[in-house]
């Protein structure tokens, strides 16, 4: 009879990914945590658990599924299992297979259709799109009344499939057709990963001296970096605060992004006595009219002081607008947001200039702390700024295809006076006499 000894212990992290039972585990977040050995390990062990069970298991190339894969499942299971290299498939004795694949190009998945498959495992499923990662779910179903169907992910952040991938296991955010408890999230670093840092902690310095955007993403395993990404400064770490009470005195105002088919984004922010911003409130709609809006606006500002609210120009125009939009022929948006009692300024809507002008508040202030912050409960402009990359079109202009949050953020920060730096010392007030220049007649005003 044909033994297998498997070596290598897993760590807790591993541990955590070995035992998942859940529809969709996702393991991983930054190098070095041990990903390509957890999907292999994870894989022998369900063939060798279940009879006859039917695994996929999948890299972007063929290159990379050969080095990663093939050649080390070869070696752990020489002897054991019978390799049948033209189809690339791992029998075992048990009659369960481990099928390895790729999908180089789009086109690639189709290989798979109509085929079944108890469990699949994408290993850097950042590197497949989602529209890949959705038809392989079509491939992941079963008959058997002891194993339910299953699929893995291993990866880091960045490439073509981040936003997917971000979406399920990072933000968490579901469509009506996804079960929020069907996903599972373990995050790994280096440093879980103790072998790799016995044998190797070369690779563990070459990580820490990377680039401090690079070095988040691959240290860290920070979803909000990614190659292409316009603000690189943003961190959820440093400019994302849990609410607190604001005092009475601080200066309040609002900024819009007006949208009825498109989201409406408002975004509510104060100053500190110090210039500091904090945006501390969102309202994100779709298919609402503009008097309805208004309504929300009203009532979510009930009890403040709103000083102004700057909002998008186009809200001006007068070209007629749908009464299922809240007006009437020949009134402009902004002419029904005054009627309903929320007065507007149209906003500065320089994109490269207000582009830099929130790039200049997410800097670091004389005393640490970032020129703006928000609020944990404003989750779609933490989900959208970050998401943000240069334009294809104009390098120093921003691109998202779900920027409404964001435009309402430059709105708003545009219609603050240009100053963007914290005074934290105090500075001595100028005296005219205390000086050895003379004194032109024209200090006085004379």
């Amino acid at each position: 009879m044909r033994t297998l000894k498997l070596t290598g212990a897993p760590n807790k992290k591993q541990l955590a990914f070995f035992r998942s039972k859940a529809r969709h585990t996702a393991y991983g977040g930054a190098r070095g945590g041990g990903k390509s050995w957890a999907m292999r390990r994870k894989f022998v062990m369900l063939a060798l658990r279940y009879k006859g069970l039917n695994l996929l298991l999948l890299r972007r190339t063929l290159p990379e599924l050969r080095e990663n894969h093939v050649i080390p499942l070869l070696k752990e299971l020489n002897g054991f299992c019978n390799y049948k290299a033209t189809e690339r498939v791992f029998e075992f004795p048990n009659g369960s297979r481990i099928k390895l694949g790729y999908c180089d190009s789009a086109n690639d998945i189709y290989q798979y259709q109509g085929q079944e498959y108890d469990c699949i495992g994408l290993e850097e499923a950042t590197h497949f799109t989602e529209e890949q990662m959705q038809f392989l779910t079509t491939c992941n179903r079963s008959t058997r009344t002891d194993f339910s169907p299953r699929m893995y992910y291993t990866t880091n952040p960045g490439n073509v499939g981040h936003g997917w991938v971000k979406r399920l296991f990072i933000d968490r955010e579901y469509t009506a057709f996804e079960n929020p408890s069907d996903y599972l999230f373990i995050p790994a670093r280096v440093y879980d990963n103790q072998v790799l840092m016995k044998a190797n902690p070369e690779y563990v310095r070459t990580l820490e001296a990377l680039p401090d955007d690079l070095k988040r993403a691959h240290l860290y395993g920070d979803w909000d970096v990614f190659a292409g990404q316009y603000f690189k400064e943003f961190s959820r770490e440093k400019h994302v605060i849990e609410p607190f009470s604001l005092p009475s005195y601080y200066k309040r105002f609002c900024s819009m992004d007006w949208g009825y088919n498109d989201p409406c984004c408002v975004l509510w922010h104060c100053v500190d006595t110090e210039g500091r911003i904090y945006t501390y409130r969102e309202l994100y709609v779709r298919h609402n009219r503009a008097d309805e809006v208004a309504k929300r606006i009203i009532e979510l500002s009930e009890g403040e002081s709103i000083s102004y609210t700057v909002a998008s120009p186009d809200m001006w125009q007068k070209r007629g607008i749908l009464a299922a939009q809240g007006g009437f022929e020949g009134e402009s948006i902004a002419d029904v947001f005054q009627n309903a009692g929320v007065p507007l300024t149209p906003a500065d809507n320089s994109r490269v200039a207000g582009w830099q002008k929130v790039r200049a508040y997410l800097a670091d202030a004389p005393d640490g702390k970032p020129l703006w912050q928000v609020f944990s409960t404003c989750m779609n402009l933490i989900k959208t700024l970050p998401a943000l990359t240069y334009d294809s079109h104009n390098v120093e202009d921003a691109f998202g295809i779900d920027d409404h949050a964001p435009e309402a953020l430059r709105y708003g920060l545009m219609s603050r006076p240009g100053k963007t730096r914290v005074q934290t010392k105090t500075v001595k007030c100028y005296d005219p006499l205390d000086t050895d220049e003379p004194l032109s007649s024209s200090f006085f005003g004379i």
